[in-house]
């Protein structure tokens, strides 16, 4: 069985982050709500406690309990997780002390510790706390020091118990993956053998255990996550996979054509379902986003319902949720708010009286288009940027129309094309270590980019002829979860071509905007 570090989330913002550095380490680990601890079995190789908004000294604070824990496995409690172990355990918290927000500089006192070994003396650490732990327990020994904070680091004596007052899982704090990598090979002894082909073993054999020869349906959407799920089910079970493309006539250009040919040449068994008429009727005049989002949300349930029931003897249905959809699923009440409540095709498995199959559920984003290219898959389909579930309906601004969409295509598929010819290799990036060193051209240094067409109309001149027609925005960003979002600085050369071409070649454009704007406080999309 695969062996795993647990990681209690006591509701951190970054908490997903720390489960990312472990898998980056090929260290498999699941995120539990703190007040959901599962069983802890012979898989379980340690265990992190997370950070929280919450203070310890709040009448209300969450609470553990460790009994089973601190001792027997492997601990790193990590910021409220670090004030936590010392507040629990006789030591003391007090606030107002020493607040930190931000960068500061680590002091290594006990270089022999296992968890700071091979961290340099001096260490750039990120810190987010209002409370500052003014009294170790009995038994613990400080390990590290911040110019202001004298217990940034401390551990147990005579157990493998350690905490930190920094979080170690963000890019700022410089020698972090270090520091989680000591924790999950020297402290854990973690083998780190969880890679992409091990996944696709594993799951695989999952697949056909649990499925058998029994038919499965699947609702691609051309999107990385349910092109990857698509081909690891057809390695697990053939033909006996049915998958079900639906066009709502909300797609890019070419899309529903390409994104089929492109499955059937991949020998998945696909069915496309155009409904896009049916869309177009139904959102006729609907200007409100959340409208919008129901109405596409309620269709496709629909559309896909109808053709998946055509399909005699299907018992599963398949979905491409993957890890991030779980955690946001879950929350945790009180502390960290449900973002959102994931569900890929709403209330069908009961209406269908089918089961449930995801193949991906565990995977981050990145770790989807690991498996895909293990799988084999073209990367043009690996690497696309993620897609919003409505499609274009979100990114035109008002109500949809045929002209509409026209318009949006055509300038999209401009700004998409223009950014996969950009060769990026002499752009500047923060950080030899940033994974967009090693894009090829601006697509692929990109997390997401489209184009939204803007309700206003503006005055412009082509010619010797006055116009007075509408402006798009182009939005294009950085990310790794989509949490957080910031705006990609795009070279000015390449906004003006693109700027050109779409206002000499799109009929009813005549002014391009670019929108800079970080998430938060925008959202990636507009609506």
């Amino acid at each position: 069985m695969t062996e795993k570090i647990i990681i209690l989330d006591f509701g951190s913002q970054v908490t997903q982050l720390i489960g990312r550095r472990l898998r980056e380490l090929n260290v498999f680990c699941e995120i539990f709500p703190f007040d959901k601890v599962p069983v802890l079995d012979g898989t379980v190789k340690g265990v992190i406690l997370s950070g929280s908004p919450c203070s310890v000294r709040d009448a209300n604070a969450p609470q553990i309990n460790l009994e089973g824990i601190k001792g027997k496995y492997p601990l790193l409690g990590i910021c409220y997780g670090a004030q936590y172990l010392a507040h629990r355990f006789g030591g003391e918290v007090e606030g107002s002390i020493a607040r930190e927000y931000g960068r500061a500089m680590l002091e290594v006192t006990d270089a022999s510790s296992p968890l700071l070994e091979g961290v340099s003396t001096r260490t750039q650490v990120w810190m987010s706390h209002g409370d500052t732990i003014s009294r170790l327990p009995n038994g613990a020994k400080v390990i590290a020091s911040t110019d202001s904070v004298a217990n940034a680091a401390y551990s147990f004596e005579n157990e493998k118990t350690y905490a930190v007052q920094f979080h170690p899982e963000v890019f700022h704090t410089t020698e972090g993956s270090k520091i989680l990598a000591n924790f999950a090979f020297r402290i854990c002894g973690c083998k780190g053998d969880w890679t992409p082909a091990s996944f696709i073993e594993t799951t695989v054999a999952e697949i056909k255990a649990r499925v058998g020869d029994d038919k499965v349906i699947l609702g691609l959407s051309g999107g990385v996550d349910s092109t990857v799920a698509g081909v690891l089910l057809n390695k697990a079970i053939g033909h006996n996979l049915t998958c079900i493309f639906v066009n709502n006539g909300l797609l890019r250009k070419n899309e529903y054509e390409d994104v089929l040919a492109s499955y059937r040449d991949m020998d998945l068994n696909v069915i496309g379902a155009d409904a896009s008429e049916d869309f177009l009727r139904e959102l006729a005049g609907v200007t409100e986003p959340e409208a919008k989002r129901k109405i596409i949300g309620r269709l496709f349930i629909e559309t896909f319902e109808k053709y998946a029931r055509q399909i005699d003897g299907a018992r599963w249905l398949a979905q491409g949720t993957i890890y991030p959809d779980v955690i946001e699923s879950a929350g945790i009440e009180g502390i960290a708010s449900k973002i959102k409540s994931h569900h890929n095709v709403g209330g069908l498995p009961e209406r269908m009286n089918i089961g449930i199959v995801e193949p991906l559920r565990m995977l981050f984003k990145d770790e989807v288009r690991r498996v895909g290219r293990a799988l084999g898959i073209k990367e043009e389909l690996v690497g696309r940027h993620p897609f919003p579930g409505p499609s274009l309906g979100v990114r035109i601004i008002g109500d949809v129309t045929r002209e509409k969409l026209d318009v949006l295509r055509e300038a999209d598929d401009i700004f998409i094309k223009g950014l996969r010819s950009y060769d990026c290799t002499s752009l500047h990036f923060p950080s030899a270590s940033d994974p967009r060193v090693e894009a090829k051209n601006l697509y692929d240094a990109i997390w997401q980019a489209g184009v939204i067409l803007l309700p206003v109309k503006s005055v412009g001149v082509m010619g010797d002829e006055r116009t007075y027609e509408n402006p798009v925005a182009l939005r294009a960003v950085v990310s790794t979860d989509a949490m957080t979002a910031d705006w990609f600085h795009l070279p000015y050369d390449f906004l003006a071509q693109v700027s050109n071409d779409i206002i000499n070649k799109v009929k009813g454009v005549n002014r391009v905007v670019y929108d800079i704007s970080s998430k938060p406080p925008a959202t990636i999309e507009w609506e």
